[in-house]
């Protein structure tokens, strides 16, 4: 829609600075008032059937009856609206309905800051600083309850029958449970697609992890449509490998070598840690299984009198260290990289941050549900080199497991 020239010149007639059209009765909010109270009149209009000054017979009863104030909560500050009304009391206007008070885009506001973590509290003083509106906590709550849906369907949404690899992962939030606060998981699915791209499958919140309890997870996942994963990627997870090798009997599993890394240098001083680091990294950077296997009885000479704990863990898990090192860089690099939900766990952690605990599980997933939304907007690209891997999981797992 294009406005005249002459039309332009009026709204701009007293336009002399920034602040005649941002300012609290500046250009915008007098705009944004004379627009919404045009339209409603012209939706009177169309419920009525005739126009307000349409001197002819009426084909109802009905007619125009006076106006309400209202006042709208905007990006501009509060906004006192005068609202049509008809006689009979069954226009409903549809740009502000009846008993909403922000007008269109104002619950984002809300939204978007609440996915930033804020607390409800900082919500109403960013508010009140930036727009200068009183907003209750329960509009906040009520706003921030729409999320629940969404949540809830993204969360059951059908998915893919086929994902080459699968990372799971776990963060540790504060939740109350009754009377106390406890520690429970928060437990991350995020997979590489076909076209290389990272899709979320879905997030579930735990007490104590178990066989169980991922034998619901991989069934799930299976009722959502996934029919096979080549390859997951996991740190550790008490269970886990029985309950995938259970329904998904096909899929290797892999325990994430940073998470690995990571524990194995815990309780390393940091005058030792850059050393030991390097020391480990001959052993997952190895060529092959053997080489890695002597890699780590080299490690075991150098470190065991300090640290014996380190190659010691290893050996313990070394069956499930090794499956990636069958494959050639290109898959190893898709396999190893879990820079990914590395990143999506520490954003997370991020938003939650400002919580000391949350009320209950839904509150919790309420905020980290849009904090996923957030973070999955800016996967645009698939992951580096992932056409070469793709070629190499079909020439190793068979091409009626890797459709290309």
């Amino acid at each position: 829609m294009a406005f005249s020239k002459e039309v332009l010149d009026e709204i701009l007639k007293d336009y002399h600075g920034p602040d005649d059209f941002y300012g609290p009765e500046g250009i915008m909010k007098q705009l944004t008032k004379a627009l919404v109270e045009r339209t409603m009149e012209a939706e009177l209009t169309e419920h009525l059937g005739y126009e307000k000054s349409d001197p002819g017979e009426k084909q109802i009863s009905n007619r125009r009856n006076g106006k309400n104030s209202k006042e709208l909560r905007t990006d501009h500050g509060p906004m006192p609206v005068e609202v049509p009304r008809d006689r009979e009391g069954t226009f409903e206007p549809q740009i502000v309905p009846k008993h909403q008070r922000e007008f269109r885009g104002f619950d984002d506001k809300i939204l978007s800051m609440y996915a930033l973590g804020l607390t409800t509290r900082q919500i109403q003083d960013h508010l009140k600083d930036i727009y200068a509106v009183d907003v209750s906590p329960e509009l906040i709550s009520r706003v921030t309850d729409e999320v629940k849906e969404l949540a809830a369907e993204w969360r059951g949404r059908a998915l893919e029958p086929f994902y080459p690899v699968v990372f799971l992962d776990a963060l540790r939030v504060n939740i109350r449970d009754g009377a106390a606060v406890v520690k429970k998981s928060v437990y991350l699915a995020l997979a590489i697609r076909l076209d290389g791209q990272k899709e979320l499958l879905g997030l579930w919140i735990e007490q104590n992890e178990g066989a169980k309890f991922w034998m619901g997870i991989m069934n799930e996942l299976k009722n959502r449509g996934v029919q096979d994963i080549l390859f997951a990627a996991v740190d550790g997870l008490t269970g886990f490998p029985d309950a995938i090798a259970a329904v998904f009997p096909k899929t290797e599993v892999q325990l994430c070598i940073v998470h690995m890394v990571r524990n194995s240098v815990r309780f390393v001083p940091y005058k030792d840690r850059k050393a030991v680091t390097a020391s480990l990294k001959t052993i997952y950077l190895a060529p092959s299984a053997e080489l890695a296997a002597e890699a780590l009885d080299e490690f075991s000479k150098v470190w065991d009198k300090k640290y014996p704990m380190i190659s010691k863990s290893w050996r313990s898990r070394w069956n499930e260290v090794i499956p990636f090192f069958k494959f050639p860089p290109e898959i190893r690099k898709a396999v190893y990289t879990t820079n990914a939900i590395e990143s999506v766990n520490y954003t997370i952690q991020k938003i939650i941050k400002h919580r000391q605990s949350f009320p209950n599980d839904e509150a919790a997933v309420k905020l980290i549900f849009m904090g996923l939304k957030n973070i999955s907007r800016k996967w645009t690209m698939p992951i580096r080199d992932w056409g070469a891997a793709l070629n190499q999981f079909a020439i190793i797992y068979g091409e009626d497991r890797v459709p290309l």
